[in-house]
């Protein structure tokens, strides 16, 4: 990084981490003339486009997510906290192998960590989200949850 006085090179002295923002602040110094000054470095983040079944491409949305499982996990000991630490995680998970994501997946990743948080709540989710539309369907999902456990 150049000296913004003398446009010499400087040294890093601190680096901290700004969570808040998503960044990097050091404090630098210029090698020739010892002027001390701080930068700040921004972490590009591109968003994570979904892609519906419709094949319309919207931006990932974790409200919507959060809104469904609140519903799935409705009188469960899942707390709303740990619904939004699991889809952090899911998006974090899901920019690291897309841009662009099918709907389905994201699906299939929220029920594979629902079904170790509340197996209830995965079944109701599931429900929704595997559209259900009579009781052998449920069996029949119940039956596949038993063996994946």
């Amino acid at each position: 990084m150049q000296c913004p006085v003398c446009q010499g090179d400087s040294k890093v002295l601190d680096t901290r981490w700004i969570e808040e923002e998503n960044s990097i602040r050091r404090k630098r110094e210029c090698i020739q003339c010892n002027k001390r000054f701080v930068t700040y470095e921004k972490i590009e983040d591109k968003p994570l486009v979904v892609i519906k079944k419709s094949g319309r491409r919207e931006l990932f949305d974790d409200s919507k997510l959060l809104k469904g499982l609140a519903k799935a996990c409705e009188k469960r000991p899942v707390s709303i906290d740990q619904l939004k630490q699991m889809i952090a995680d899911v998006e974090k998970e899901l920019k690291n192998q897309y841009t662009e994501v099918p709907v389905s997946e994201i699906g299939e990743c929220i029920m594979r960590k629902l079904l170790q948080m509340d197996e209830v709540a995965y079944v109701r989710f599931a429900s929704v989200y595997k559209e259900f539309s009579d009781v052998q369907t449920f069996i029949r999902e119940i039956e596949v949850m038993k063996e994946r456990k």
